[in-house]
């Protein structure tokens, strides 16, 4: 009996890695941040917030990042993969819940407008510290299990997860969210919960990554260059598209509120739907990470040409689906060719460094969107073209 619970241990630490936790876990992460995104307005009337303090909050997340994605990974190279990505969920977990539940004191109480500021953004920022764990040891993971030729079809499985969470996230809160703003904070924070238990119990406890030799990954490493501006260029972007479609379809498009919202809602679902398909397309595909990259950000820079020109919401939409298809092909193949152009033992650190690029797009593409976008109103969208089409072409040095 004693021999065969000892051969039955032994299997399961040699069970062949899996992806599909991994998937999971981004899945209901992401559904959990589009939920809060998507619900962020309507709670800041309730409880009497600006607009520009909602933002503050949301910033606060993408700072903390920036700031601790290369810890995390770094760590994972020293401490191990399973420890920091299980440390960094709980920590997501118990902080997400935590904001769920103020949120909802909040709007039930009288709470003073100042203090639900203060607190959201406490809130935001601590979940935002502990989630910067999960994708980059996530991402360094990957890479320890999977060959360099199979890395970029692997990446696309963990970006198609998390493109149907940012497509079913928002639904989710509009069928909920009509009868009531609490529960699908709630729900949401239950699932990824769920996901900490299935990492738990599923995640190597064996760990096959080559410890650190003393060196690391720099923030100027040479070697990782270009996934690392691509991975800036990539997010920045995104993040523009996404501040600044609800004005641009206002302003050029001249529709009302109502038809306004429901054409950015729908050209955001379209960009989501590009993004699975483009990332199921990559795992049948057996392109080296940089064709990927350079094909993805010129599709995506076309897109976004497309809206630029754009007259009517068909067109806006056509050319925010060409965007999320090429980005389907970008965001993957980054993390590949960060993951190929580095040693075993500094996985953990580069997939951080790209981590904190793709944070700092995010933070800075919002600011960097809304101050130009009263110059022109497609100016944002010619902006990122170029930058893609530059990302594109630019090699760095070997």
């Amino acid at each position: 009996m004693t021999n065969l619970a000892s051969s039955e241990l032994a299997s399961k630490e040699n069970a062949p890695f899996s992806i599909k936790p991994l998937m999971f876990e981004t899945f209901v992460c992401t559904m959990a941040v589009m939920a809060f995104a998507a619900l962020a307005g309507p709670i800041a009337r309730v409880i009497g917030l600006e607009a520009w303090q909602v933002g503050t909050a949301m910033t606060a997340a993408g700072l903390a990042w920036v700031l601790m994605a290369r810890f995390w990974g770094r760590l994972s190279d020293k401490r191990g993969r399973r420890p920091v990505i299980l440390f960094g969920l709980s920590g997501f977990v118990i902080s997400y819940a935590c904001l769920a539940l103020f949120i909802d004191f909040s709007m039930k109480t009288a709470v003073a407008p100042i203090l639900a500021f203060i607190g959201l953004v406490i809130g935001r920022g601590v979940a935002g510290v502990f989630y910067a764990a999960v994708p980059a040891t996530s991402a360094a993971l990957v890479a320890d299990h999977v060959t360099p030729k199979q890395r970029t079809a692997a990446m696309a499985g963990i970006g198609a997860a998390s493109a149907a969470g940012m497509v079913i996230g928002p639904g989710f809160v509009g069928l909920i969210g009509a009868y009531s703003l609490s529960i699908p904070l709630y729900v949401t924070a239950i699932l990824p919960a769920i996901a900490l238990l299935v990492l738990w119990r599923v995640l190597p406890k064996v760990e096959q990554h080559a410890k650190p030799d003393g060196h690391s990954v720099s923030l100027t490493d040479a070697r990782i260059r270009r996934p690392v501006a691509v991975a800036f260029v990539a997010a920045f972007s995104v993040a523009i598209a996404q501040i600044t479609v609800g004005f641009f379809i206002l302003d050029r498009l001249q529709l009302d509120t109502s038809a306004a919202a429901r054409a950015a809602g729908i050209a955001l679902a379209i960009v989501g739907v590009a993004l699975i398909v483009a990332q199921v397309a990559v795992q049948k595909l057996t392109w080296q990470p940089q064709r990927f990259i350079m094909f993805g950000a010129l599709i995506a820079a076309a897109g976004f040409i497309v809206a630029y020109l754009s007259l009517s919401s068909v067109m806006l939409w056509i050319g925010y689906g060409l965007a999320g298809f090429g980005m389907g092909w970008v965001y993957p193949s980054l993390s590949a060719l960060a993951a190929n152009s580095v040693e075993a033992h500094e996985q953990g650190a580069a997939a951080g460094t790209v981590s904190a690029a793709q944070g700092l797009g995010i933070v800075t593409g919002p600011i960097v969107g809304t101050a130009i976008y009263g110059l022109d109103y497609g100016l944002p969208f010619a902006l990122i073209a170029v930058m893609l089409i530059l990302a594109a072409i630019w090699r760095s040095p070997k």
